[in-house]
């Protein structure tokens, strides 16, 4: 990606602000209640979703692929390590977690490249660990436009491929990497700026002991 469309890129991304997710807010309660204390964020952006796990006393890891992000991510005060490469380049360290978060990115990527995200996320938990993902729904505004690549898999006029979730393809590709719970969550912008929110499936694994 060059570097005036990665600027693009995290500039669209900036929109969503600040605050941290819905999603985000209740992956943090969950961690607490499970006194998780080293977390990974696959994606971890500029930081808006990864410093409300760092302000309640985890350690946080991230991978992110767009160096601008980093940078903005250490603007923003985030206190974490974060390595500097693409998900899909997964594992980047050796060490179990006890705590996965991703949010938005899953269904950016391919099957088989989702495929390897969450087993080499599965395999980077700890015993009785849980890894949670959020995305797109099929209920989504956009579902079902632009050129169909798959089922369920279409790349939008922008050029974005993206894949849409619904309780049967994540118990397809999840089923076997302790699903737990599937559901729906609404995610509203940052700004708060009544934009309408977008659909998100809620993904949760554990992992056995």
């Amino acid at each position: 990606m060059t570097e005036f469309w990665e600027a693009s890129f995290i500039e669209k991304q900036m929109m969503w602000g600040l605050e941290p997710s819905h999603s985000a807010i209740l992956t943090k309660d969950l961690f607490h209640k499970e006194k998780a204390k080293d977390i990974l964020i696959p994606g971890i952006g500029y930081g808006r979703n990864a410093k409300i796990f760092s302000d309640n006393g985890m350690n946080v890891t991230g991978i992110e692929i767009s160096k601008t992000a980093i940078d903005l991510a250490e603007q923003n005060g985030l206190d974490a390590k974060i390595y500097h490469g693409s998900v899909t380049d997964m594992p980047f360290d050796d060490k179990l977690y006890d705590g996965i978060f991703c949010y938005g990115l899953i269904h950016l990527l391919n099957e088989d490249e989702r495929s390897k995200l969450i087993k080499d996320c599965y395999n980077q938990l700890k015993p009785n660990g849980y890894m949670i993902f959020t995305a797109v729904s099929k209920k989504a505004p956009m579902y079902g436009k632009g050129t169909q690549l798959a089922k369920d898999y279409f790349e939008t006029t922008y050029g974005v491929k993206l894949f849409f979730y619904d309780a049967d393809s994540v118990k397809h590709e999840f089923g076997k990497y302790g699903l737990v719970e599937v559901s729906e969550i609404d995610e509203q912008d940052g700004h708060k700026n009544h934009k309408p929110p977008m659909t998100f499936t809620f993904i949760k694994c554990k992992k056995q002991s």
